[in-house]
C-alpha cells in the first residue's frame, strides 16, 4: 500500500497493491496500521455505499460539525470520480485551497479526507459506485456544507459547469467566506 500525501498533506492519496495471475487478483484496500504509520490514528465506524446513476452528478462539499466531525476513506468500486477537498480550518495556511484526485475502480485509488475538510466528488462516468468509511457516525444535526461551484474556492472541476447535477441542497449550500467554521488549525 503506497500513501502519498497531496499538496495539503493532511489528506492523503492511497494506491494498495495489486496481486494477480490468471484467477483474477486480491488487494488489500484498508490497513489500520499503515495508516497509523501515516500518521492517522483515528477509528472508523460506519461504511457508507453511494450509487449515481449518470455522469456530471455532484455530491457536496459536505462536513460534519463537532462533536461529529468525520475523517472520511473514499473509494471508487465502480466507474470514475473526480474526489475533493476543501480545508476549511480556520488559521490554516491552506485555509480554502482544495485538492483533488480521480479515483476510479480501474486505478483503485483511495482519498483521506480528514476532519476539518469539506468533501465532494462529481462523477465521470456512468453507473459509480462509491464506498467511504467515516471515523464519526451520521448525525443530520451536524451536517454543514459549502457550495461546490465557489468561485472563491476555484475548484477545477473536470467537466463544465452546465454538464455538473447538484440536488438542491447543494446548489444552496453557503459560499466558504459565509460559513461559520466550528474547525481551529
Amino acid at each position: 500500500m503506497k500513501i502519498t500525501p497531496l499538496a495539503i498533506p493532511e489528506v492523503l492519496l492511497i494506491t494498495p497493491a495489486r496481486h494477480g495471475d490468471e484467477r483474477g487478483w486480491f488487494s488489500e484496500t484498508f490497513r489500520q496500521s499503515a495508516l497509523e504509520e501515516a500518521g492517522f490514528k483515528a477509528a472508523f465506524v460506519q461504511d457508507n455505499h453511494v450509487r449515481s446513476t449518470t455522469r456530471g452528478i455532484q455530491r457536496g462539499l459536505h462536513y460534519q460539525k463537532p462533536p461529529h466531525a468525520q475523517d472520511k476513506l473514499l473509494r471508487c468500486v465502480v466507474g470514475s470520480i473526480f474526489d475533493v477537498a476543501v480545508d476549511i480550518r480556520k488559521g490554516s495556511p491552506t485555509y480554502g485551497q482544495w485538492v483533488g484526485a480521480e479515483l476510479s475502480a480501474e486505478n483503485r485509488q483511495q482519498l483521506l479526507v480528514p476532519k476539518g475538510f469539506a468533501h465532494g466528488y462529481v462523477t465521470l462516468t456512468d453507473a459509480c459506485e462509491v464506498l467511504y468509511k467515516v471515523t464519526d457516525y451520521y448525525a443530520p444535526a451536524a451536517e454543514g456544507a459549502v457550495r461546490w461551484s465557489d468561485p472563491a474556492v476555484g475548484i477545477d472541476w473536470p467537466l463544465p459547469a452546465a454538464e455538473i447535477t447538484a440536488n438542491a441542497r447543494d446548489e444552496a449550500a453557503p459560499l466558504l467566506a459565509e460559513i461559520e467554521t466550528p474547525f481551529e488549525y
